[in-house]
């Protein structure tokens, strides 16, 4: 009995111990699992933090700028669109002094230009004193800065091609940033950067002192390697295993790089504001994106402000919360004179100062979304979208501000006043007459609206705008055809081998009996372009429309003769820079350049003609277009334009007024509108009362110099009677001064001479031809 109680009690002994012993093995079991589970987390973080590291660290968005604006004595330019244009890159109304104001008083201005990095070379800075007069530039100098007879100011933004995450930033070098800037971020954020291993065990036992005496958050622990973490790896999410990766990561990354490196990262990282859809990271966008200025030319008070915004860049929004931003940004220049970055009366004189910001981003989302759209068309020929949307690519344009903002205020103001304007759509495309740079596009009546670009997807019959092509194919058969030919304007019917007919009238029902061919083309008559156009065949003239640039398919119906013919209107921009170039095709343009993110040159895209036509043959049909202008379906121009402007142009109306048509060149300038509705429906419209309205109010905005063709070899004038189809005097009844393909003139004369002082009229302008 005895030995029974003995051996119970062992047993009751050792059981406790037992107990203790399984709790023991099992946290060592636990502990062991643990350490095995962190340190594969471990392993899986530290992939995580090099291979974003070590590989391509930031997405960049390509920038796409405007053409700079060159000035000089005697550049065309108004002075309310050099105020425009000056504020459209960045620039602020001040003193003209300070880099990147201007000041300005009438049409006096003094500009301290900030200086730019162009493909062929930089522009330094310097300060301008112009004035604008008569829209052309007088008593050009420069003021300071490395003398020149032309300066060209840094192109404006007008957009960007963003990563699909929309972050926007300009990416900068530890060396090229100011030395105050990171001391000021130190100062405010981790004064111990330099010397902690990632994490910052004091500054946490401090903020939490600080936090516990307010009775809330008013300060935090976080050193910039941990800030640089949670914004580059992790989700802002406040849970004890982000907070747990943070700091696992934060050890990670300073064992395996260098501070610079990391500071570096932090710089280009850092959330600092919102734009629209983009975010703005990183200290080089936002000293641009709030002060228009570049990181190294930021003062003491500005980098203030932007350290300041790091701890919520929402709640201290300078443009919308300027108190507060103020109040901060002067709790940063306290701590800056603290840390001795500045001393207590350089903090005191500058936190006296406003905030300095300027009124509205340098530039915003893409301002020009019809003309954005057609340049990333373009620029689809050479670039992967993937590359356009991180390498950084700097694109610089043809876009010309000025008339592309007279564009977009002639469509504005005009259309509405159009009857139906409720339900009409409009698209205008201008591009330079010499080279075919597109300088400014409008894709519908709201041109800031990123939607259907008409001017480049809505393709409609052209009508009337096929004339002087077919009239062309006509008159390269000079031993046939002259601007005098006279062609039947009379009613037909063709029959097709199915049975049907097909019997084409003029727009006003008339018909005429013979006309000649130049007065058919000017008033836009359609039986004599059918017949003409039958005559040398409609292969000719699909010949011609494809030799000036069209690749969609034509129809070899006759209608086609009459503009069934479906074209954007970029793509007649493109035909009708044939026609004002003397037969030359010159493919439409919106880019000049492309270099890469360090300004090494990628692409050029250079000037390309190509002689596709008799230049004999179009300048007679110059001279039918200008007739146009002056006696034709054009004139109403000139109820907006100087009489003085020469121009050449064609109207273009479809069936119904489905489609109101003009296209048109001055000396500088040649543009397309377009009116007409998306569902295709009528409208009471012609081209004449419909497109030319928009098209005459854009040209009348632009200071520019009237068409005057130069005389091909082969070509001779003649005063002719076009009714009898005979050379005459210049006095003479019905005398009109023609030219001709040498050798196809009339070689009958009506046997007027013109009375006498004609004759010597005629004499001596012959002497002087």
């Amino acid at each position: 009995m005895s030995k029974t109680t003995k051996s119970r009690k062992k047993s009751s002994k050792s059981q406790p111990k037992n107990r203790r012993s399984g709790l023991w093995r099992l946290c060592i079991r636990l502990a062991l699992l643990g350490l095995v589970v962190l340190a594969g987390w471990m392993v899986y973080l530290d992939a995580v933090v090099t291979s974003r590291f070590e590989g391509r660290r930031f997405e960049v968005p390509s920038r796409v700028y405007a053409r700079p604006l060159e000035l000089y004595d005697g550049a065309s330019v108004s002075a309310s669109g050099l105020a425009r244009e000056l504020e459209l890159a960045g620039y602020r109304s001040g003193d003209g002094v300070k880099l990147g104001t201007y000041r300005r008083n009438g049409g006096r201005f003094v500009i301290s230009a900030r200086g730019f990095v162009f493909p062929d070379g930089e522009e330094p800075r310097r300060r301008i004193s112009l004035v604008v007069s008569g829209d052309k530039v007088r008593s050009f100098s420069v003021v300071a800065g490395p003398k020149s007879p032309i300066v060209r100011l840094e192109p404006a933004q007008i957009g960007g091609i963003y990563p699909a995450h929309r972050e926007d930033r300009v990416l900068v070098q530890l060396e090229e940033v100011p030395e105050l800037l990171p001391s000021t971020l130190m100062a405010v954020e981790d004064r111990e950067f330099y010397s902690h291993f990632g994490l910052a065990p004091l500054s946490i036992a401090r903020a939490m002192l600080v936090n516990i005496k307010a009775g809330r958050v008013v300060q935090g622990g976080s050193t910039l390697t941990q800030q640089l973490v949670k914004n580059f790896f992790l989700t802002r999410e406040q849970t004890l295993l982000r907070k747990g990766n943070e700091a696992l990561m934060s050890i990670l990354l300073e064992l395996h790089y260098e501070k610079d490196d990391i500071l570096e990262t932090y710089l280009n990282e850092v959330y600092l504001g919102q734009a629209g859809m983009r975010s703005i990271h990183g200290f080089g966008l936002a000293s641009q994106f709030y002060f228009g200025e570049r990181l190294k030319d930021l003062a003491a008070d500005q980098m203030a402000l932007l350290v300041g915004m790091v701890k919520g860049p929402s709640y201290y929004n300078p443009r919308r919360h300027p108190k507060r931003a103020t109040a901060r940004r002067n709790l940063v220049l306290d701590e800056m004179a603290e840390a001795g970055l500045l001393t207590e009366q350089e903090a005191k004189t500058v936190k006296a100062k406003p905030l300095g910001v300027s009124g509205k981003p340098s530039f915003t989302d893409n301002r020009y979304p019809a003309y954005i759209d057609l340049v990333r068309r373009h620029l689809a020929r050479d670039y992967q979208e993937e590359d356009l949307q991180s390498e950084g690519l700097r694109i610089f344009t043809t876009l010309d501000p000025a008339v592309q903002h007279a564009s977009e205020a002639s469509v504005s103001k005009t259309l509405p006043k159009l009857p139906g304007s409720d339900e009409l759509e409009a698209a205008l495309v201008v591009t330079a007459k010499d080279t075919g740079e597109v300088l400014a596009l409008v894709g519908g009546k709201d041109p800031s609206f990123a939607g259907f670009n008409r001017a480049v997807d809505a393709r409609r019959p052209m009508g009337s705008l096929i004339k002087p092509f077919v009239y062309l194919a006509a008159l390269e058969q000079a031993e046939r055809y002259t601007l005098i030919t006279p062609v039947k304007d009379q009613a037909f019917t063709l029959e097709f081998d199915d049975g049907k007919l097909w019997q084409p009238r003029n727009f006003d029902k008339q018909e005429r009996g013979e006309v000649p061919l130049h007065r058919a083309l000017s008033k836009s008559y359609n039986l004599p372009v059918v017949r003409v156009g039958l005559d040398v065949g409609i292969p000719k003239v699909q010949e011609k429309l494809r030799a000036f640039g069209i690749t969609s398919p034509i129809s070899d119906y006759p209608s086609m003769l009459l503009g069934s013919v479906n074209l954007a209107p970029v793509d007649v921009a493109q035909l009708y820079q044939g026609l004002a170039t003397s037969g030359f095709n010159t493919p439409l343009r919106t880019i000049r350049e492309v270099t890469d993110a360090d300004n090494e040159p990628l692409s050029r895209y250079n000037l390309k003609v190509d002689q596709v036509a008799d230049p004999a043959a179009v300048h007679l049909v110059q001279y039918a277009m200008q007739e146009t202008m002056q006696e034709g379906t054009g004139r109403s121009a000139y109820y907006t334009l100087p009489d003085q402007l020469t121009l050449a142009g064609k109207t273009g109306t479809t069936d119904d007024g489905r489609d109101a048509w003009f296209a048109g060149f001055s000396g500088d300038l040649l543009a397309v509108a377009w009116v007409g509705r998306d569902d295709n429906g009528s409208t009471s419209l012609t081209g004449a009362s419909g497109a030319l309205p928009i098209w005459s109010t854009m040209m009348a905005q632009i200071p520019q110099h009237g068409f005057s063709p130069v005389m091909p070899d082969g070509v001779q004038y003649h005063w002719v009677d076009t009714e009898a189809n005979a050379l005459t005097g210049e006095g003479c009844q019905n005398a009109r001064l023609i030219p001709f393909v040498a050798g196809s003139e009339p070689d009958t004369h009506t046997g007027c001479n013109g009375d006498f002082g004609g004759q010597i009229r005629s004499w001596f302008e012959g002497l002087f031809r």
